[in-house]
């Protein structure tokens, strides 16, 4: 792959020419914590549009607040790193990534699950902990591929009955939000690997009541189970 990697102590800005390196496949621009670089981008350049045969981009770790419109231009995008920023919200056009299979948004200032994203089809891994997410909305059934879903340390307060249309997902992770209940389907995620697999739930630190805690821990069956017998009720 056509790689390239910015880096250094005194870089203060993107260089342009980078924007003419037609066949990049893989940019990175995420300053080296060890590294102590004085560059944080606040703006990633509208040029990025250029670059129409990227597969990776990696601008985790700037001080951006924006993302352009001209990032959706980027058909041939897989992954795109995005974490430790300080997003609000995504442009619209970021909806037809139809390639992309990794997002990560971890640890921004989104304060609403972005609706692009349910677009994106072929995402198989989406990290949007540590924001300040409060809902999600019910279109997120559109992304059937997804396997992960990380939702930690935002304000959930409830989860719609949708999620539990995504049958694939192996990985969910819940942890330090409001949720005091799930939906009553979500023992059809049969493939969650809540119960066996401790790296693949995480429900902690929220005031759940149905079902308890220590249902949530049986995995998906005991759940399923817990909101059977209370049909029967």
């Amino acid at each position: 792959k056509k790689k390239l990697k910015i880096s250094g102590r005194e870089l203060l800005s993107v260089p342009r020419q980078v924007f003419g390196l037609d066949q990049l496949q893989v940019l990175e621009m995420s300053p080296e914590r060890e590294s102590c670089l004085r560059y944080r981008m606040e703006l990633l350049p509208q040029e990025v549009g250029r670059l129409r045969n990227l597969t990776c981009l990696y601008v985790d770790s700037n001080n951006l607040k924006k993302i352009p419109a001209e990032i959706g231009t980027l058909s041939r995008l897989e992954r795109l790193t995005l974490s430790n920023n300080s997003l609000s919200s995504l442009p619209a056009e970021m909806g037809a990534l139809q390639r992309l299979r990794s997002l990560h948004l971890a640890n921004n200032s989104l304060t609403e699950f972005p609706a692009p994203l349910c677009q994106l089809r072929s995402l198989t891994f989406l990290d949007v902990s540590d924001n300040k997410i409060d809902t999600i909305p019910s279109s997120i059934r559109h992304l059937e591929k997804l396997e992960t879903l990380l939702l930690l340390f935002n304000s959930l307060e409830s989860l719609p009955e949708d999620v539990c249309l995504l049958r694939n997902l192996h990985t969910l992770w819940l942890g330090n939000n409001r949720l005091r209940s799930l939906p009553t389907a979500f023992g059809e995620l049969v493939n969650l690997d809540w119960g066996y697999n401790y790296c693949s739930g995480n429900f902690e630190g929220n005031p759940l009541e149905s079902p308890p805690p220590e249902v949530c821990s049986r995995g998906p069956a005991g759940i399923r189970d817990y909101f059977s017998s209370l049909r029967r009720i």
